[in-house]
Parts: C-alpha cells; structure tokens; sequence
C-alpha cells in the first residue's frame, strides 16, 4: 500500500479574443474559413498538466541524486535518454524518457513551510492573494465554448484553497476526488430537458437582476457553479466506468493510476489545466523506503501517461511540469527521514514551449545549497506561461486595476524556452 498521509503537526496581458487571433495568425489560419479556424485552434488548444507531488519530493531521490557523498544516502544515479545527463535510479522509466524533459535544479525558495512554499511555487509571489497557475491558464487559455471547466484539480483528499484569487469563481479549481463522480451528477427524475432550460432561464434571469444590487461577485460564484455542473453533467461518460482494462494494466489500478487516465481524457476532451495530486511525500521518517515505494508507482504511471501525450500529439501543445512545494533536508534525521527543505531542490518540465533535455542550474557537491542558476517559484511563474504564448509581464485588467500577471522583479528562465 502507498503512502497517503500528510506532514504532522508536530513536524513542522492579454484579453482572451486577442490570444486566440494572435494564436490563429501564428499557426496561419488567417485565410481559413471561420469553422476551420475554430477546429484547427481546438486542435492547437495549449494546455497544461500539472503532477504535484504533495509532501515535497527528495531531490536526492529524483532530480538530483548525489551518490557517495556525505548526505547522498543509499540512491545511485543513472544515465538517461539525454546524453550526460543523469538522475536516480528509483526512476527508471522516467529516464527514458527525459529527451521529452528538462530539469531545474537550483530552485530556492527560502521557506520551509508547506503552505508559503507551496503558494510561491504555484503563484510566483510571496506574499498577497494571486491566482495559482491553473487559475491563469484556465482564464487566458480556455476557448469562450470550452466543454469542460477551465481548472481541475484531481486529489484523493484536501489541499482546498481559493486558488484563482481576484480572476473570479470561473477560474477557481474544481477538486475531484479522484475519478469518483460528483454528486448530484444527474438531472432530477422527472425533470424533463426542456423543463431544465426553463429552469435554467429562470435562474439567469433572476440572477442578473440581483447582480444589479451589488452582488455580482455572489452572483458570478453562484452562476460558475452552475456552468460547471452543466459541463461535467454533459460529459460524465469520463468517469472511471469507462477505463478500459489495457489502460488500467498499462497505468496501474491504484488511485494515481486512474487518476493519470482521467487526466489524460480530460486534457483530450478539451480541459485547459489538469493537476493530479500524487501524496505521500512527506518524508520525516523511513525517507528511503517511502521514496522507494512512492516513486515506483509515480514512475511508471507518469510515463505511460507522457508516452500517451506524446503519442496522440498533445505534447507539444501541453505544458508538462512535475513538481513539489519543497525539497527534503540534505542531513539525514535520527528516524532516517529527510525534514522540510526549500533552499535547494528540483523539479522537471517539458512540452509546449519548453527547450528538452536541457539541465538548469546545479547545487554544490552535497546538495547543501544552489551553486548555479539560482531560481524562485516567480522565474519558474514567467517560465510557465512565456512557454504557453502569455506574455507574463504584462497585466491582468481587473474591473479596470492592473495587477502584474508575473512577479515584475523576476523573469522568465530564457534558456530553458524553446
């Protein structure tokens, strides 16, 4: 059985319309009738997928083993797909395949809180209330028509939080748990189609008046719950009845197994952000023999789920990144864990926009601090969405404020774009 538990206490711009004409004119649709256009840019659609793995991965133990040293424990490093480039060996079948990949290595945050650190690595920022990437993406990425919502967030439990910010209810992530249907996922017996149009009319009908009054952010909440219920309604057939037996023996039975599936069928079905949580990571205690189990379950899953991207041609318009909130300690605690570590640690990209087989940054021989190429979760922010076609830099326009899309203080990482 996995590892499914969390830290314990005691242990511690642009408008839409204008992307999508600059997208069309960049991919040369411009001589293209309108309904091809719209065909061919839902082809194109740029997504992302985001694997977070909840705890805080070991960099010793993934992206940046360093074997026969003082703090390097029992991991060895093994050659890849990419030519002098080496990670660990719990992640065999990853390493095959980092030719699709690049790595950060110098990531410093300078926190070692799960929730601080985790709100830097997903909004860029340090302090203050911004949208996570998901939040963005679903808000500049998303087509006017999209059939599923902008943002979701598969998790087997928690991490709740308001994710998309001042960009609104429509934007916030919707968690499922797992591949397990909402509730209410069907219409009321009885209630007819036409009797739920009515219905529907009635409610935007009422909704908009009350909007007048000084509501409308009760109201857009209230009016995106809707929306999103209607999408997942219209397309419940996702859900896990349908997994066939092939892919659940390629991907695995567990709970990250089917969850990577259904990321896949989303992503393919017109979702603009997918995240899926994988937990277990938190290593206080027996690092190594978690690490083990964890990383052998991500590692084969993770790769079916990237050789199906490749695959199907969604690669090279999807954003693929793997990342954590933290490292663990370089120093080995008395229980053989590895504690909360944010100023030296990884994480790997690839896909749309993103240079493969490239190596950012490094750490000392020890793995004890950030040697070259030092980065924050704010250049990493910048990278992301540069690689998507955003302009970062520029601004959201909120109800006329302008608030920066990226950190203005930090920058892209240029050399990791393609």
């Amino acid at each position: 059985m996995q590892r499914d538990i969390g830290c314990n206490v005691v242990d511690h711009l642009v408008s839409r319309r204008n992307f999508m004409a600059g997208t069309a004119g960049a991919l040369g649709f411009s001589s293209l009738t309108a309904p091809t256009v719209a065909k061919e840019l839902e082809k194109k659609q740029r997504r992302v997928l985001q694997i977070f793995l909840q705890g805080g991965v070991s960099q010793f133990e993934s992206w940046d083993p360093k074997p026969n040293t003082k703090y390097g424990g029992p991991t060895r490093k093994i050659s890849t797909s990419v030519p002098g480039m080496h990670i660990a060996e719990l992640l065999p079948h990853t390493a095959q395949r980092m030719h699709h990949l690049s790595i950060v290595r110098s990531i410093n945050t300078k926190v070692n809180s799960h929730a601080t650190s985790r709100q830097i690595m997903e909004t860029g920022r340090r302090v203050g209330e911004f949208p996570f990437i998901g939040a963005v993406a679903s808000k500049y990425l998303t087509p006017e028509n999209a059939p599923l919502p902008g943002y979701i967030h598969i998790s087997t439990r928690g991490l709740s939080k308001q994710s998309s910010a001042f960009l609104g209810a429509k934007h916030n992530e919707l968690r499922l748990e797992g591949v397990k249907p909402p509730t209410n996922i069907d219409r009321p017996k009885g209630l007819t189609e036409e009797n739920a149009k009515r219905r529907d009319a009635l409610r935007v009908s009422l909704n908009s008046r009350f909007a007048t009054r000084g509501q409308q952010a009760l109201t857009e909440a209230y009016n995106s719950s809707y929306e999103q219920a209607e999408k997942l309604m219209a397309r419940k057939t996702l859900f896990e009845g349908n997994m066939s037996d092939k892919d659940l023996e390629r991907y695995g039975k567990h709970h990250f197994g089917r969850n990577c599936i259904f990321a896949r069928d989303l992503l393919e079905n017109g979702a603009t952000c997918v995240k899926v949580t994988h937990h277990g990571y938190d290593t206080h205690a027996e690092n190594f023999n978690f690490h083990l189990e964890q990383l052998e379950e991500f590692d084969h899953t993770f790769c079916m789920l990237l050789d199906d991207l490749y695959e199907r041609g969604m690669l090279e318009n999807t954003l693929v990144m793997v990342m954590s909130e933290f490292g663990r300690t370089p120093k080995i605690n008395v229980r053989y864990g590895r504690d909360h570590w944010g100023s030296s640690f990884a994480l790997a990209i690839g896909g749309c926009g993103i240079q493969p087989g490239a190596v950012i940054g490094a750490t000392n021989k020890l793995g004890t601090e950030v040697s070259d190429r030092e980065v924050d979760g704010g250049h990493l922010f910048h990278t992301y969405f540069h690689a998507l076609g955003l302009d970062s830099t520029q601004d959201h326009d909120i109800d006329g404020r302008t608030i920066p899309i990226g950190d203005p203080a930090m920058a892209p990482i240029k050399e990791l774009l393609a």
